[in-house]
């Protein structure tokens, strides 16, 4: 029962922060989506190109709904699409400057709201996995 308990504390936490995150994003004028499209195209790894692939897998959606999530984020001119050199079937992702613009600030305050429940975040998180924060933080640090 108590690992019952653990878990579903866990995903509520999880939740609230995903709450939170779809209300920033509303308050700057996006979509949660929207949000998540452009963290996941600024947060790729060095060398690593975004395509709708790689969109799709990050934000667990279907190929074409990355595809048309693109094409409504291409309308408000928040991204835009490159072909790669030699493959010209590979469609590139980037961020626009007004796009550049707003990451900022939403990541500012995401940081904020993560400092503020990563305390409870890591009980959770210690309760399944014991240690794992501490270990974490040590590989780190």
């Amino acid at each position: 029962m108590t690992d019952y308990r653990a878990l579903a504390e866990f995903r509520y936490q999880l939740r609230r922060f995903d709450r939170f995150s779809e209300r920033a994003a509303r308050a700057v004028g996006l979509e949660p989506q929207q949000h998540q499209l452009l963290l996941a195209v600024k947060g790729m790894p060095a060398g690593v190109h975004a395509t709708i692939g790689l969109l799709a897998e990050r934000l667990q959606v279907q190929h074409h709904t990355a595809v048309e999530l693109v094409d409504r984020m291409q309308a408000r001119g928040l991204v835009r699409r490159s072909r790669a050199g030699a493959d010209r079937r590979r469609v590139f992702v980037h961020l626009t400057r007004r796009a550049e613009a707003v990451l900022p600030r939403l990541s500012h305050t995401h940081r904020t709201e993560l400092r503020s429940v990563a305390p409870g975040l890591r009980r959770m998180l210690d309760a399944f996995v014991p240690g794992a924060t501490t270990a974490r933080a040590s590989a780190i640090g």
